[in-house]
């Protein structure tokens, strides 16, 4: 503890790389843990290096920004800076098709659209009926659109200098032109109104929820938890942010109204 204290001190006061590179090393666990977990739906054609490589960008600009002076935990600072650069990268290559990033839009218009209707977030069979499909053929749409819901949903709507364990939400499955409640509710609301959300879920999403990202396993560790196949657990994930996002635009719209 020491040392890295020191560590800091020459760097951040004497401008030593040498520290910093020590510093680089001590911290470069944090980028392998968060490429694992952000990697965990991508499709073989994304390139682990490359998620890595923007990984180890974002520490980098954490180390160089940090100040430890300020009193808060350096994980929780550049954790944020690592996944953010990671989640750029993948924005930048695109790499979910456009035809799944269509289903994904289509199925968080009805997911919002029926929380407005119904009040709740609506039940399995309800959207069946609404889209007019089985039970079997919605679950499929659901693993189909998994990759465009679970990456983005790592990010964190907290402060980036806060060390609590936030729910990290929705940016992933986005209408561009849509209104971004995120960007107009406070902090504070958006959290108040997402636990309000989480226990209004069924008991299964609001476990994989808790599991996922207060205890930030893995889906496949949840899935040995839970008995479940990693599969089935992405589906209940993809569910479950789907209704808080539409939890989170029903709040925003009535706020407007």
């Amino acid at each position: 503890m020491l040392e890295l204290e020191n560590l800091w001190k020459e760097f951040k006061e004497a401008g030593s790389q040498a520290a910093k590179d020590k510093l680089l090393v001590e911290y470069s666990h944090l980028v392998k843990y968060t490429t694992q977990r952000l990697a965990i739906n991508l499709p073989p054609s994304v390139d682990r290096d490359d998620l890595y490589s923007a990984g180890i960008l974002g520490l980098i600009k954490a180390v160089d920004t940090f100040e430890p002076e300020r009193g808060f935990k350096f994980e929780t600072y550049a954790g944020h800076k690592i996944r953010g650069a990671i989640l750029d990268e993948l924005r930048a290559l695109d790499w979910v098709p456009r035809s799944v990033r269509q289903k994904a839009r289509d199925l968080q218009r009805t997911f919002t659209r029926m929380e407005n209707a119904l009040g709740r977030a609506p039940y399995d069979d309800e959207v069946c009926d609404e889209l007019g499909v089985s039970m079997e053929e919605y679950e499929q749409i659901l693993a189909e659109v998994t990759p465009a819901t679970v990456v983005s949903l790592d990010e964190t709507m907290s402060d980036a200098f806060s060390d609590a364990k936030d729910i990290r939400m929705i940016d992933q499955v986005e209408d561009p032109d849509s209104m971004n409640p995120l960007k107009e509710m406070g902090t504070d609301e958006v959290k108040g109104i997402l636990k309000e959300a989480i226990v209004g879920l069924p008991e299964s999403e609001r476990v994989v929820v808790a599991l996922y990202h207060y205890e930030e396993l893995t889906l496949k560790e949840i899935g040995v938890v839970l008995n479940l196949t990693e599969s089935r657990v992405s589906q209940i994930h993809s569910k479950a942010m789907m209704k808080l996002r539409a939890r989170l635009l029903q709040k925003f719209m009535e706020d407007e109204g």
